[in-house]
């Protein structure tokens, strides 16, 4: 089984196609062998010029090798030896272009990073493909992301089909396209699919699965069937789906950072929050949405602090995290200390569970109202910290800003805004049927009618001390 790759250079173009080496990080004129999970690969380039240039990643599968040993999740042991997928590109091809592309898939190029960053003329073939469905599964999986089907041809008397296509975009994306669809065609998953299997989906996914007509398709049979691991995926991938624009000529809402930062009110927020914790002198807290980590960079600084978990269900949000906590710098005290998790925050995850505080700083205004009773049930009632500190915007404040018209919200992300009353009614609520007691703070300058322009709501559990 292999997958072909073709760089072409049309005539006065800025780069050869010779630089898919580059962007491959293999060089032209070597072979290139390594071993994975799934088999041997083989890397080599039978075309190279400036004007066409054709990589071809082959696997060569052992079935023997890949079960000898592993039979907790077979079908039976049969099944280990009698089976016809070692033969067709599936799976199997997935874990190998993991392993192999890993930097290509991130977008990364060491000498040509403005390349891996454009969007180039490719030609792709995939040979043979198992296809569970009639060829039109291949156009409606594809099509949508913008690629040309050239001779999606069947092979002999099975459903396995030589695909070829062809498309204009990132050499990253495209990967991450036949990373998750590949398997998706064929309907098929060579090993156990768990948990973990929805976070590598949505790392692959993103930027793009939210927004694919045949989401559902394409996530149920990622999933393997698994109608519990299918919701969960649907539900984040509906955290990170893209907001419509407002028309252009609607006013543009201005950022809420901008909005509040003659304020300081974020600052300020931050602070009141990392006070609340050292109070109540919790050693391990859980940060719900933390965004790029700016609440954990506080935290880090608290010594008495010998946990901090952020979760947050964007995988870039989370590199961004990364990158600003500088862990890929940090020795292995720092990595036990402070870590990040790919996560819903409407799903209940028992790696939420023995933390002494969770915090959600400006998070849940921006969870649609419906399934707020979703993160309720998994915060509350299954995780369960002895501290939860939350805050959201005051609504009533909100015409106290300039340029912030009236109905309008600080930030065209957020679901609502609640007005005091509203945010004191439901975290009442939330507190009495849960078994914990809250309390309520303004937060920034505090206007006599209005209140102030945030609102934190402290919950401890009762009996907890």
């Amino acid at each position: 089984m292999q997958i072909e790759i073709a760089l072409t250079a049309p005539d006065n173009a800025d780069y050869a196609a010779s630089d898919l080496g580059f962007l491959l990080h293999k060089h032209p004129d070597h072979l290139h062998k390594r071993d994975t999970s799934a088999g041997e690969v083989t890397i080599f380039y039978p075309e190279k010029s400036k004007e066409r240039t054709t990589a071809v990643m082959h696997l060569d599968v052992d079935p023997v090798g890949l079960v000898r040993g592993k039979n907790q999740h077979s079908d039976g042991l049969l099944a280990q030896y009698v089976n016809d997928r070692p033969f067709v590109t599936s799976s199997f091809l997935s874990v190998a272009m993991g392993r192999t592309f890993a930097q290509t898939m991130a977008g990364k190029s060491k000498d040509r990073q403005a390349l891996a960053d454009r969007a180039l003329p490719f030609e792709i073939r995939v040979v043979p493909v198992a296809l569970s469905g009639d060829l039109d599964l291949v156009k409606r999986l594809f099509e949508p992301l913008g690629y040309t089907i050239l001779t999606p041809s069947e092979i002999g008397e099975e459903q396995v089909v030589d695909l070829r296509l062809s498309a204009t975009l990132r050499l990253a994306d495209i990967l991450k396209h036949l990373y998750v669809l590949v398997p998706v065609l064929d309907n098929f998953k060579h090993y156990y699919v768990s948990e973990e299997e929805i976070d590598k989906l949505l790392a692959k996914g993103e930027g793009w699965l939210s927004e694919h007509p045949d989401k559902e398709l394409i996530t149920r049979r990622a999933l393997k069937h698994r109608r519990s691991l299918m919701n969960m995926a649907l539900a984040r991938l509906e955290e990170t789906a893209p907001q419509d624009e407002e028309p252009e000529e609607a006013p543009k809402i201005k950022p809420e950072e901008q909005l509040e930062k003659p304020l300081r009110l974020h600052a300020l927020r931050l602070d009141a929050v990392a006070e609340v914790l050292r109070q109540n002198n919790v050693a391990s807290v859980l940060d719900l949405g933390c965004g790029e980590g700016k609440l954990m960079t506080r935290l880090i600084k608290e010594r008495s602090l010998a946990r901090i978990v952020g979760v947050d269900a964007s995988v870039r949000t989370l590199e961004a995290a990364h990158r600003k906590l500088r862990l890929n710098q940090a020795g292995d005290a720092m990595a036990e200390r402070v870590s990040l998790q790919m996560g819903s925050l409407t799903y209940g995850d028992r790696r939420w569970q023995g933390f002494d505080a969770a915090t959600l700083v400006e998070v849940i205004e921006h969870i649609e109202p419906h399934r707020l009773s979703a993160l309720v049930l998994s915060l509350f009632a299954d995780a369960r910290p002895r501290l939860v500190v939350m805050t959201t915007p005051n609504r009533e404040y909100n015409v106290l800003f300039d340029g912030l018209k009236d109905g309008k919200l600080r930030h065209p992300d957020h679901r609502f805004e609640w007005t005091r009353a509203e945010f004191e009614s439901w975290a009442n609520k939330v507190a009495e049927e849960h078994g914990y007691s809250v309390s309520f703070t303004p937060l920034g300058p505090v206007d006599d009618t209005h209140g102030g322009p945030s609102q934190m709501a402290v919950f401890k559990q009762e009996g907890a001390t």
